[in-house]
């Protein structure tokens, strides 16, 4: 499908992976409404942008829902849904006091990167579906990317829960894409490597360069600009379906 003046909405899409993926659709057309908690980085982002803001956290039903018919009413129905919000704590299951991973945060993970991720697809889906399909002979109305990681498949220490809700975001979308093939909407998965988001920008130069010569190649982190060219390619190409694509260089994580 063609990128140019279909609506789009990119969930963390205040900055990291989703931000550069908002300013990428932006620039081809798209009419962009960003979902972020971070109202003021968004705010600001969609600006620059030209595109709309909606404060939402992705784990809410309602939330969701009024800012799915919120950016309807500015931009028309959205063909094009990135799920890029999401956070990766990091630890273990039993830590050096014998104390035993924090259950909430466990499932605070899970709501958001998990339950999130599929509550903004569905209700995408749901407000999709009835819309008439794009011209062109497929039939295609639209398509939605879910963000994975390569915790995904090599979870490190202190990962399982950034790893299960990741893991869960692979294992859900063949069922979704098969769900949604009747309507023309395809589903599809990135799972980036070590990339240079907010939370990498923050770790001193000596360190991102270490995280980054692990990289196979190139070796260096990668730019969120890559992960939104990415983005690009699955949209406009009609063939890809069902398929979640590692975007990491060849790495393989070690335990730690």
């Amino acid at each position: 499908m063609q990128i140019d003046g279909m609506p789009a909405i990119v969930t963390g899409g205040a900055s990291g992976l989703g931000g550069a993926t908002a300013a990428r659709l932006a620039s081809k057309g798209a009419k962009v409404t960003i979902f972020d908690l971070n109202e003021e980085k968004g705010e600001e982002h969609a600006k620059d942008i030209g595109g709309t803001f909606a404060k939402v956290d992705v784990s809410s039903g309602d939330e969701v829902a009024a800012a799915i018919a919120a950016a309807e009413e500015a931009n028309g129905v959205a063909r094009i849904l990135i799920n890029c919000a999401g956070f990766a704590p990091a630890v273990k299951t039993v830590d050096r006091e014998n104390n035993p991973h924090d259950l909430e945060l466990f499932r605070k993970t899970l709501e958001v990167n998990l339950l999130g991720s599929f509550n903004v697809l569905s209700k995408f889906a749901a407000r999709l579906v009835p819309a008439e399909p794009l011209p062109g002979k497929d039939g295609e109305r639209g398509v939605a990317i879910n963000t994975a990681s390569v915790a995904a498949y090599e979870g490190q220490m202190g990962q399982a829960a950034y790893s299960a809700s990741k893991g869960g975001v692979v294992g859900m979308m063949l069922p979704i894409a098969r769900d949604l093939a009747r309507f023309g909407i395809r589903v599809n998965t990135i799972a980036p490597g070590i990339f240079l988001t907010p939370l990498m920008l923050g770790l001193p130069q000596a360190a991102q360069d270490s995280l980054g010569q692990q990289v196979p190649f190139p070796s260096r982190l990668g730019n969120p600009e890559e992960y939104a060219h990415l983005a690009e390619s699955i949209i406009t190409n009609p063939m890809l379906n069902g398929e979640s694509i590692r975007l990491d260089g060849a790495i393989r994580m070690a335990p730690r």
